[in-house]
Order: C-alpha cells, then sequence, then structure tokens
C-alpha cells in the first residue's frame, strides 16, 4: 500500500499540474475573451487547421514569394466564422497571439489618423534625439523594432510618437520644394535610362531599368554622388539592398517562426551596404556643421547627408536614415513606374491621351520644367489610379500600445466596434481596401496618394512623383 502511494505521487504531481495549466489556460482564455467583449467584440474568426497557425504563416508566406497576397486576403474572408457581414475584418491566433486582419476603411482611418496614439510604435526619449542612444520602452514596439532594427535601425520607419517626429523634423528640411523642384539631378539619369530602352522591338524588363534608375537618382540625392547601377548593374551594393529587403519581408511574415528563417545571406548584404554608406558619412563628418552651412549657402547642390550633419554627428543616426529614406525613395518610385507601365501597355487610349497632353504642354524636344510637371493633370490622374490599384504600401501592421478598439467588425452585421487589448497585432490592407468597389471613389483616390509613402513628409512624396512624370514623358 505504502509502496503504491510512493510510486504513485509523483504521477499525482505531474498530474495536478497539467491540470493547473489546463484551468490557466482556460481562466486565461475566458479572461481574454471577457475583456474584448467589454471594450467591444470579436471579428469573424479565421479558422486553422493546423496547430498554432501554422498553415496561415506558410500559405502567408508562399502568397507573398507568388506575389498573390490579395488571394490570401481573400483566403482569409472566405475561411471566416461567421461569415462576413457589413465590414472586411477578421481575426486569427498564430501561436496563441491575437492577429486582426482588416480592409475596412473605417479601421484603417482609425489606425491611422484618429486612433493612432493608440496604435503607434512610441519609443519615447528626450530631444536631442540623435545625441542619446535608442532603447525602445519596454511593450510599447519592442518586437516590432527588434525585428528591423538590424536593416532600418532607429529610423522614421521604426519609430512613432515624439521619436517619429524627431526623425520627420530631422529629415523634412531636406526636401523642401527648391530642392525637390531641381530637375537637373533626374534629368541626367533620365537622359541615360533612355538611352538602355531598346528600340527595335525586342521584349526587355523594363522594371530592372526603373529600380536602377531610382536606386541612382536616390543615392545621388542623398550622397551626393550615385552608384550607376543603370551603367554597372552588378554592382555589389544593389544586389545585396535587394536581398536585405527580400529576407527582411520574410522575416516580417513569419511571426513567431521567424527564427526558421535563414539570416545568412541578409547579415552579408548588411554588411555590403554599411561599407558602402560608411566612407561617405566619413567624409561628411570632416566639416564641421558650421562648415557644411556655409557650403549650403554657396552652392545650390547639397547632399542630403551634407544637410544632415549640420544636425548630428551620430554616424548610427546618418546611417539608419539614409538607409530608411533610399528605401521609400527606391522602391515606392520604381514600383509605381513598373505598373503604369505595365497598366498603359495594356491602355493604349490613356497613354495615347497622356502622350498629347505632355505635347500641348512641352512640345516634343525641351526639356519639362518643373511648373510643367505641375500642370500635367491627366497625368497625374494616371499615377493616381495606379497608386490606387497598387500602393507603394499595399499592407502593414500595428501593434495596439493599450486596450482599445477598431470602429467597425463587430457584432451580428459587422458594424459594431472591435475590442482591442493591448499587444494585438492589427494588420491593414490599403491595397485590398482600394479594389473593393463598395467603398467610395473619393475614399479610394484619397488613400492612394496618402499611402504612396505612408511615415515620410509629403515633400518626399513630390520626390517620387517628380521621377514618375518625368519618366512618363
Amino acid at each position: 500500500m505504502f509502496e503504491y502511494a510512493s510510486t504513485s505521487a509523483p504521477q499525482l504531481a505531474a498530474g495536478l499540474f497539467a491540470l493547473a495549466l489546463v484551468l490557466l489556460a482556460v481562466y486565461s482564455r475566458i479572461h481574454d475573451h471577457l475583456e474584448i467583449r467589454r471594450l467591444g467584440g470579436h471579428a469573424p474568426i479565421v479558422s486553422s487547421r493546423l496547430p498554432f497557425g501554422i498553415d496561415l504563416v506558410l500559405r502567408s508566406i508562399r502568397a507573398t514569394k507568388a506575389c498573390k497576397d490579395l488571394e490570401f486576403w481573400e483566403h482569409l474572408y472566405a475561411q471566416c466564422s461567421p461569415p462576413l457581414s457589413g465590414s472586411k475584418t477578421v481575426e486569427f491566433k498564430i501561436g496563441g497571439q491575437r492577429f486582426i486582419f482588416t480592409a475596412d476603411p473605417e479601421n484603417i482611418k482609425a489606425i491611422l489618423a484618429s486612433q493612432f496614439p493608440d496604435y503607434a510604435r512610441c519609443h519615447l526619449f528626450s530631444p536631442p534625439f540623435w545625441d542619446k542612444p535608442f532603447v525602445p520602452e519596454k511593450g510599447k514596439g519592442t518586437a516590432f523594432y527588434e525585428d528591423w532594427k538590424d536593416f532600418l535601425g532607429s529610423s522614421i520607419f521604426t519609430t512613432d510618437g515624439e521619436a517619429w517626429h524627431n526623425s520627420r523634423n530631422l529629415i523634412r528640411p531636406q526636401f523642401v520644394k527648391t530642392r525637390v523642384s531641381d530637375l537637373d539631378i533626374f534629368e541626367k539619369h533620365v537622359q541615360r535610362l533612355m538611352s538602355l530602352v531598346k528600340a527595335n522591338g525586342q521584349e526587355f524588363d523594363i522594371s530592372e531599368l526603373f529600380y536602377q534608375f531610382t536606386l541612382d537618382t536616390t543615392t545621388d540625392f542623398l550622397l551626393g554622388r550615385s552608384v550607376d547601377s543603370l551603367g554597372h548593374p552588378d554592382r555589389p551594393f544593389a544586389k545585396a539592398f535587394a536581398e536585405v529587403q527580400r529576407v527582411q519581408t520574410m522575416i516580417a511574415r513569419a511571426g513567431p517562426f521567424q527564427r526558421f528563417i535563414s539570416r545568412r545571406t541578409f547579415y552579408e548584404g548588411l554588411r555590403v551596404m554599411n561599407s558602402f554608406i560608411e566612407p561617405f558619412i566619413q567624409e561628411t563628418l570632416k566639416s564641421s556643421p558650421q562648415e557644411l552651412e556655409e557650403k549650403h549657402k554657396s552652392t545650390s547642390r547639397v547632399s542630403f547627408l551634407d544637410a544632415l550633419g549640420k544636425f548630428t554627428r551620430d554616424r548610427a543616426v546618418m546611417r539608419d536614415q539614409i538607409v530608411a529614406v533610399l528605401l521609400a525613395g527606391r522602391d515606392t518610385t520604381a514600383g509605381t513606374l513598373s505598373l503604369l507601365f505595365k497598366e498603359l501597355s495594356a491602355n493604349p487610349d490613356v497613354y495615347a491621351k497622356i502622350r498629347k497632353e505632355i505635347l500641348d504642354k512641352v512640345g516634343p524636344t525641351r526639356a519639362p520644367a518643373y511648373e510643367d510637371l505641375k500642370n500635367m493633370l491627366y497625368l497625374q490622374h494616371a499615377i493616381n489610379e495606379t497608386l490606387r490599384l497598387y500602393p507603394a504600401v499595399p499592407f502593414n501592421v500595428r501593434s495596439s500600445l493599450k486596450d482599445t478598439t477598431l470602429p467597425k467588425g463587430g457584432g451580428p452585421q459587422g458594424q459594431s466596434s472591435i475590442g482591442v487589448r493591448k499587444d494585438t497585432y492589427v494588420g491593414y490592407s490599403p491595397m485590398y481596401m482600394q479594389r473593393n468597389p463598395e467603398d467610395s471613389v473619393m475614399i479610394l483616390l484619397a488613400t492612394a496618394l496618402y499611402n504612396h509613402i505612408q511615415a515620410l513628409p509629403r515633400l518626399q512624396e513630390r520626390f517620387g512623383i517628380k521621377r514618375i512624370r518625368l519618366l512618363a514623358m
């Protein structure tokens, strides 16, 4: 009897421990549900066929590689229970973490505007921020920052709140109208690009040329010297930058399973990028802020890096802001150019109208001036429509900083608010929303332009739009 009791005691303890874990999990789930109901309610739930939502992660990664994100989002909406009604908003769990995905205009407006402080990655520290090391506040975007810090550091894309405003204020003066409207910096690269376009009816991939063109114009603007990838497409920097972006996308999509993604080529690419940028930073820091100010007064061509050097001497800050603007300046414009020309090739009537507008306002030989570009209204509408169909940021994610809500998606008709507990991930898709025929044209057009470059000043948007207009001419 005593022998039986002694041998069963460990089993009894293990059983009690397992029971305690089950009860704790049940309590946690019930408590979480009640808190969500207190705040609002649940969105329709997407069922997962594999434990921990592994199938959703794998499907998402496959969709990204195959450029079929729209199909993946449609899958989410098709698999939810109860069926969608009144709002394109669903929720699901991956690794126990609640995710909400929305393409509802009211919810996206709340995330990006009316309830922005509730969802911003808010890393607060006292100015001048460039004199202090960046330490993200616990529970306020730490996971996002850790995911992206190797690539984008403490730049405008990885911070919010006061830190975001500080980054924005540091970058904004570099995109004043007088600099953006200086078309000479673009024109020489446009002519180089045009010389590479095949004119004998032979097919070729023009998007590769667009990515090289935007890399050349952006590095010329940022660093004062182009990497000349149009002339030397095999240079290591361009390849390294593309590979780092590719792996970073996989990391962001993998969520809690990102540890299984190989980062070897990612870190190799970062080393190439940093070794390329560092000499330019070193050269700028040889001049004092006063010397850089004098240079600014004596010449109209001052690089973004020289302008940064007047405000900060921190190498890490300078590197992070350069990479962030390079990411925005290269990819958004190149992607929009590629898709604009794709649509023009399928819509010859639109192409003919754009061509007529250009000939009427500029003629066949004169180089366009800044005012000419401003007055190309039909061309601007064609660019806007391209951005509606293919926004430069088709998908993004925020993390709630506190218990909050989303205005639509809950309740039987999808018209009630959704409860969003602290640290809930909320993904949203301007691309899906802007293709939804149920949404008004005014919302679609306004959002298309807003999402061209979400995190950077409007003047940098002009930087990209001017290059698009120049090439379309």
